[in-house]
């Protein structure tokens, strides 16, 4: 027998439709004891014939599904969560990892980076969270539409978000801008602090010895980045001496907006360094 009820037009089906993305894990249970140690609440779990299970926080659902044999350095598995702030959730997830490692992995399986302005998304926060099982969680902030109805602060052309660089940067802060992105987003810290490394080294052979020349508003995170690099390609030394530079740039005689962003820039550096 046919429904005599008119289908729901379609625009009314998809705007109603929600997606969830389905990873792969080795263990459902290692993810369910992961995600739920970092806020998340197991809403689905089948072991058998497929292991499978549900997480959710909202309107964050994560399903994962379990692989036999599964390699999680051979994983190329992603998905994007949209927030309208990116830093309560970092919160959330680093006070769960700092509980769970007594840090805040920024290398190895599990890790986190920290919520940074992403050239390549029309200069909006994001930051990533790979978890136990190699799939790169994704979290980005979306634009707010203003009081009027218009865009909010980033709009995109077409399918494309634009490269958006910090206003009016210099040379230090446009490597900045480029390392975020090869880092964090494309996952490659070495090509990454090569290029930081350079534009600081180009830097430093001109003008006043503590700042380089360079506004302390992009030195300071351009160092405590650079800090984070090294510590990410195993690289120890280099990132104390960049750490001592930074810890000078902080001592030296700053104004006070200046000293402020030094000393947060010396407090995100410290808190990646390895050891007491």
């Amino acid at each position: 027998m046919i429904d005599s009820d008119s289908p729901a037009p379609i625009d009314a089906v998809a705007a109603a439709a929600f997606m969830v993305p389905m990873l792969p894990c080795g263990d459902i249970d290692e993810m369910a004891d992961f995600w739920t140690g970092l806020g998340l609440t197991v809403t689905y779990r089948q072991r058998r014939p497929n292991p499978y299970v549900a997480l959710e926080l909202g309107g964050i659902a994560l399903h994962y599904y379990g692989m036999p044999d599964w390699d999680p350095e051979l994983s190329h598995s992603t998905c994007a969560v949209a927030v309208p702030d990116t830093e309560p959730l970092h919160a959330l997830f680093a006070a769960g990892l700092r509980e769970r490692y007594g840090r805040v992995p920024v290398t190895g399986l599990p890790r986190i980076t920290r919520p940074r302005r992403r050239a390549n998304n029309a200069g909006l926060s994001g930051f990533s969270l790979i978890d136990p099982a190699g799939n790169w969680v994704r979290v980005t902030r979306v634009a707010v539409p203003e009081a009027d109805g218009t865009a909010g602060p980033a709009t995109r052309d077409g399918e494309t978000a634009p490269w958006t660089s910090t206003p009016d940067a210099g040379p230090v802060a446009r490597a900045l801008d480029a390392a975020v992105v090869l880092a964090d987003s494309h996952d490659d810290p070495a090509q990454a602090r090569k290029i930081l490394a350079g534009a600081l080294r180009r830097a430093a052979s001109t003008g006043d010895p503590a700042t380089s020349g360079v506004p302390v508003t992009e030195l300071a995170p351009a160092l405590a980045y650079l800090v984070e690099l090294y510590v990410r390609t195993d690289d120890e030394e280099a990132a104390r001496s960049a750490h001592a530079r930074l810890a000078d740039l902080a001592a030296a005689d700053l104004e006070p907006g200046d000293r402020t962003v030094a000393e947060i820039a010396l407090t995100e550096s410290r808190a990646v360094l390895p050891g007491p």
